[in-house]
């Protein structure tokens, strides 16, 4: 049942007595800050509500992006959690639609990146790259006959301020849907497509429970739009989003 006042509870994808991790959609902000500007709908504040108690958040997703979100009911799983993610011990992979084909299978972007708005100081930013598939619209684009996009596995190993978009658009490969550090042409084109949305999705979260050390794994599938823009890449993105592999 939704939460009164607020919008519809966010789909659970594990939970125990200590911590969950859920689903967040594309669009809702996780909790209030100075890119708010009159927000008044927070995941945060729909999960307190969904869940009737108390909860910590441990990382955050941007707006725009959808997918895992780990959160737990205690400081004390909160801290082990935020220590396991400072020292790389939570493995996060998300889905991105990019602009262009990079050159390489794989490949990592070591990057330094401020801290965002009345933040600076520029911080070291890795984010590790795997190309799962490529395509071409028959759009032409910077005197191209056609438009070409890749599908890419992200994993940041840092946590800096918009960081997987922010080195995409360092590479020139920019993150479609993206409004702030995309491509403007290449986003219009998606939405002749029906595909309204920032494409990124954080698809999986592994790491250590903070009782008993076992490995937890959880996958987010993903919304109605990102599976439009996966089937224009046939049936090696499909794969995507039937199993939900990275």
């Amino acid at each position: 049942m939704p939460s009164q006042g607020r919008g519809p509870e966010l789909s659970v994808l594990y939970r125990d007595e200590f911590l969950a991790v859920v689903d967040k959609p594309a669009g809702l902000m996780v909790h209030d800050s100075k890119l708010a500007r009159g927000e008044t709908d927070f995941a945060a504040d729909r999960l307190r509500e969904q869940f009737d108690k108390p909860i910590f958040l441990v990382h955050r997703l941007d707006r725009a992006t959808s997918g895992c979100l780990l959160l737990a009911f205690d400081r004390d799983s909160a801290s082990t959690l935020g220590k396991a993610l400072m020292s790389r011990d939570v493995s996060k992979d998300y889905l991105a639609l990019c602009r262009g084909w990079p050159a390489e299978a794989a490949f990592v972007v070591d990057h330094p990146l401020d801290g965002g708005p009345g933040k600076p100081e520029k911080k070291p930013a890795l984010t590790r790259f795997e190309r799962l598939a490529t395509m071409e619209l028959d759009e032409p684009s910077a005197g191209f006959p056609t438009s070409r996009y890749a599908l890419l596995c992200a994993r940041p190993e840092t946590g800096r301020f918009r960081q997987i978009r922010r080195h995409l658009k360092h590479l020139s490969h920019h993150l479609i849907g993206d409004t702030s550090h995309g491509d403007g042409r290449h986003n219009r084109m998606f939405r002749m497509r029906g595909i309204h949305r920032m494409l990124l999705h954080a698809q999986l979260l592994a790491f250590a429970h903070p009782q008993d050390g076992r490995r937890i794994v959880v996958e987010a599938p993903v919304d109605a739009q990102f599976a439009r823009a996966l089937s224009l890449f046939g049936d090696v993105a499909n794969s995507q989003d039937e199993h939900q592999t990275s």
